[in-house]
């Protein structure tokens, strides 16, 4: 069987490494420590298919530091002893320690990543852990403060096309194929800026022609060439977030029955109970909101109680949340509210606040008029009296928008007695 183009195609030095110039471009703080020889533990966060597995291998050939890779998936306790007596026994011969890198380090519980510990503060290992979660939430605290975090990005699209042209004149097995990319955008889509998804589609669609065989690759190609093998990717784990994505969508879209699917599959398929809880939580936000602010505490609990019983039981309770999800009523309105707060952020930065709203400690600060004339809502009848809170610039501003469903129509109401000219 032949390697994996993604793996033929896996650079080998930092100059052919393509994205995370941010990282790894010149004059960039992990590239110069890099190149000085000196590297920190260090924890890779980013999507599948950015390069961190590949960065990992370059900073080892670089420094020329043994190898040890591990993944969290089928690794346990055990494993970890025995990588850091192997790492021991190469500082006993060599006087340098070696790169322990470690996939999907946030599948790791708590007594695995404890038993890391050690051999990293006394420099027995020099620990590279890869995540597609967030560090600050799944790596205990003691092994987060003994690493440093970089954070990976989804490749840009001149990284994916320079990756495909690449492939086709450089490759042992493509170059000596007739290849013409003549409509790029079904590959780069379907890639979704993962360079492993990116080199797995163009071999499916190389593969589906005879070896003689000229291959002009356009976007109906593509599209079909994906969807006959459909499996492939299922099998790989390269469905990892079309699954998620499915999920979400059938939640947003309040069909409980595909949102039951796309959770069993991910079961199935061994997904991490915690990263299914945490995306439901976000949904409950997201997409229900207000118009059924139960759903958040529903998700949230959910979230608590996988986490305390764990597998298989917890799957009873990811169904009946995912179930209430998927038929509460939908409002996005929370969502858009603070993306539109932000943006208007982002447009007129550092706008004063109204001086009746400022803080006043100091005597100073009320000569000068901080808190002058603010009026203490309890002092009014039932607790309100109407008053300019956001600053002049912004007078009138709207951001929150009620939505037409019960309990939003209800706040709506609310609101409307109170402040006469809004909502």
């Amino acid at each position: 069987m032949s390697v994996p183009l993604a793996e033929r195609m896996r650079p080998k030095n930092l100059d052919d490494y393509l994205g995370q110039d941010h990282l790894i471009g010149v004059d960039s703080i992990l590239r110069k420590t890099i190149e000085a020889g000196h590297i920190p533990s260090m924890i890779f966060w980013g999507p599948p298919g950015t390069g961190k597995t590949t960065l990992a291998n370059i900073i080892a050939n670089k420094l020329d530091r043994e190898f040890i890779q591990l993944s969290a998936i089928n690794s346990g306790v055990k494993d970890i002893r025995e990588a850091i007596a192997r790492a021991e026994q190469i500082i006993n011969n060599t006087g340098t320690g070696p790169i322990l890198f470690i996939d999907e380090i946030h599948r790791f519980n708590k007594s695995q990543q404890d038993a890391l510990l050690g051999s990293v503060e006394r420099g027995i290992i020099t620990l590279i852990g890869a995540t597609t979660e967030n560090p600050s939430f799944e790596v205990i605290s003691a092994l987060l403060s003994r690493c440093q975090v970089f954070v990976l990005k989804h490749l840009e699209k001149s990284h994916l096309i320079q990756l495909l042209d690449k492939a086709i004149k450089e490759d042992t097995i493509l170059s000596k194929k007739n290849i013409k990319i003549k409509e790029p955008e079904a590959l780069l889509m379907f890639s979704g800026g993962d360079a492993r998804k990116l080199y797995n589609s163009l071999e499916i669609v190389v593969q589906s022609h005879k070896p003689d065989e000229e291959v002009i690759v356009t976007n109906d190609l593509v599209s079909k060439s994906i969807q006959s093998n459909f499996e492939l990717y299922d099998k790989s784990g390269e469905q990892h977030y079309d699954i998620i994505s499915a999920f979400i969508k059938s939640v947003r879209g309040s069909d409980p029955d595909a949102a039951v699917y796309y959770l069993a599959r991910m079961i199935e398929g061994g997904e991490d109970p915690k990263f299914i809880c945490r995306r439901m939580i976000i949904l409950a936000a997201e997409d229900i909101g207000l118009a059924n602010p139960n759903a958040l505490l529903m998700a949230n609990t959910c979230f608590d109680a996988v986490h305390k019983i764990g597998l298989p039981e917890g799957r009873i309770i990811m169904s009946q949340t995912a179930i209430y999800l998927a038929s509460s009523p939908k409002s996005n309105s929370a969502y858009a509210a603070i993306d539109k707060a932000q943006e208007t952020v982002r447009r007129n930065k550092n706008i004063p606040v109204p001086l009746h709203l400022r803080n006043a400690p100091t005597k100073l600060m009320k000569d000068i008029g901080y808190g002058k004339n603010y009026k203490y809502a309890h002092s009014y009848k039932g607790n309100f009296v109407e008053q300019d809170f956001l600053p002049e610039k912004l007078k009138n501003s709207s951001f929150y928008v009620p939505q037409d469903n019960d309990s939003e129509k209800r706040l709506k109401n609310w609101l409307r007695k109170k402040w006469k000219n809004r909502f």
